[in-house]
């Protein structure tokens, strides 16, 4: 009974410093998962993030670059898709419509071979087909799982999206796979069928049992499906969790900022339990923050309160939207518009006071503060770094040729409408509302990021420039047992005066 309850909640997949690299493109950068047996896990992220890359790592459709994938301890890493006890459901369900629903799901039974238990004249295991009553029997059960008792001599043209979808989960399961792959599977249906549908999959994982590794953009579905969510982003793995706890406790502005409305704040520590924003002093519930450390803090629209008389903030509230239980408000205070969900709903322009609990700010540590560079001298007043050349103050007198460290604050780094007016140009791919300013990350061709904080409001998919004046240029001596690595990396230099 012990090794059975162990065997159950061991980890069926291990995912090992992963990283998949396409035309000197980093897709899926580092990445470390473990998942455990019987688990539904989805992996969340922005288009581009890398969440289908590392699916089809793990189906084998696509080997790492670097890295190793364990399947129940047995490294996968090369090894073909047909020889892993997996399956895959992609967004198009790829049913053969020549053949009904019962032949869809049999195609696969009809090809599978299970060994016999007895071995030829060499020692060598035997295997045979499945009979037809086998086939016969296992295509029924799975019917019934997928709720499609009746429709096994149908015409799979003539089904429904949502009806299509449940035959290629039911031919996906019906081989018994360890482990079965959905890559957004719900993509092509309506939203009132993928509500409908994202219930029907939580369902149906709960009766069948298996491992469950899901990959989609949608938040909801994230939240409403899975045990675990993978949040990724540029490749990386932002945080592991259950969805309450990727709600409740995000582990940085972009996870607070993806997942769910979210208010997030620039704002100072002054010291354990009492963080000032918006030029306010507030309670909270962390610590083990250092004293006056700068940091990011989100607050959920749900967690604000108003009162027409008194709270922590004064503002005015600018516009409101029904959204059928509540009000989504947006009131503008101390600088800040704040998006604030309520039952009762305030009129635009009326003052307003904002108060907020404790346990309705979460602190987060300010991974990022600087963009920081390996970078070469190209002559006595030019550095060439992330993928462009700029002109520098050369105070230390260093020579051509030499290999350096180049470090620019967030706010010195100027985005231009366009990309010849920079020194190299570059796509948004993302934007992160602050309070008084935008955080904006943007990715050059040679796949280097940038962290801009600007008040100019960018959308996503932009092609700018990037330009940064000489003076902002802090550039020193490089170690050359450093990497030598040309994207930018974390300091942990505190240069955010906000």
């Amino acid at each position: 009974m012990a090794t059975a309850a162990r065997e159950k909640f061991d980890n069926i997949i291990e995912i090992k410093n992963v990283t998949k690299v396409f035309d000197g493109i980093t897709a899926v950068d580092n990445v470390n998962l473990a998942v455990r047996r019987g688990e539904f896990v989805t992996l969340l992220g922005p288009s581009g993030c890398g969440k289908t890359t590392l699916l089809r790592m793990i189906a084998g459709f696509e080997m790492p670059t670097s890295g190793t994938i364990m399947l129940e301890k047995q490294d996968v890493t090369v090894m073909p898709p047909h020889m892993r006890p997996i399956n895959t459901v992609f967004q198009k369900y790829a049913l053969f419509p020549h053949l009904n629903v019962f032949k869809n799901i049999a195609f696969g039974l009809k090809l599978k071979r299970i060994p016999t238990g007895e071995l030829d004249k060499k020692g060598r295991p035997i295997y045979r087909k499945f009979t037809k009553n086998e086939i016969a029997e296992k295509v029924e059960r799975v019917l019934k799982l997928v709720n499609l008792e009746s429709y096994g001599h149908r015409d799979v043209t003539g089904l429904s999206g949502g009806q299509q979808q449940r035959v290629a989960i039911a031919r996906a399961i019906v081989c018994e796979p360890k482990v079965l792959l959905l890559d957004e599977p719900l993509g092509a249906l309506d939203l009132k069928m993928r509500k409908e549908m994202q219930l029907e999959l939580a369902a149906m994982h709960k009766n069948i049992g298996i491992t469950f590794i899901y990959v989609t953009h949608d938040q909801e579905e994230a939240l409403t499906m899975s045990d675990k969510v993978v949040v990724m982003t540029d490749g990386a793995v932002q945080q592991y969790g259950t969805p309450k706890k990727i709600y409740d406790e995000p582990a940085n502005a972009f996870v607070a900022d993806f997942i769910g409305e979210s208010n997030i704040l620039s704002g100072v520590m002054k010291s354990d339990f009492l963080v000032e924003f918006c030029d306010t002093k507030f309670k909270c519930l962390d610590k083990g923050f250092g004293k006056d450390e700068r940091v990011d803090l989100v607050v959920r629209p749900e967690d604000i309160f108003i009162d027409g008389k008194k709270g922590a903030l004064e503002g005015e509230v600018v516009s409101t939207v029904f959204k059928g239980t509540y009000y989504e408000m947006e009131i503008l205070a101390k600088g800040y518009q704040f998006t604030v969900q309520n039952t009762v709903e305030r009129a635009v322009g009326e003052k307003v006071f904002l108060s907020i609990e404790p346990d309705g700010i979460h602190i987060m540590k300010k991974l990022k503060t600087v963009n920081e560079f390996a970078g070469e001298i190209i002559d006595e007043s030019t550095v060439a770094f992330g993928g462009g050349k700029f002109e520098f103050v050369n105070s230390e007198n260093l020579e051509k040729g030499t290999d350096v460290t180049v470090r620019i604050p967030f706010d010195k780094v100027e985005l231009t409408d366009d990309e010849d007016d920079g020194a190299v140009g570059a796509n948004v791919t993302q934007t992160l509302y602050k309070g008084s300013y935008y955080q904006v990350q943007v990715y050059t061709d040679d796949d280097i990021d940038f962290f801009v904080d600007t008040v100019d409001e960018w959308d996503l998919g932009d092609r700018v420039g990037i330009s940064i004046k000489p003076e902002d240029i802090a550039v020193t001596l490089r170690d050359n047992t450093d990497d030598g690595d040309e994207n930018a990396h974390t300091t942990e230099e505190n240069v955010d005066e906000r």
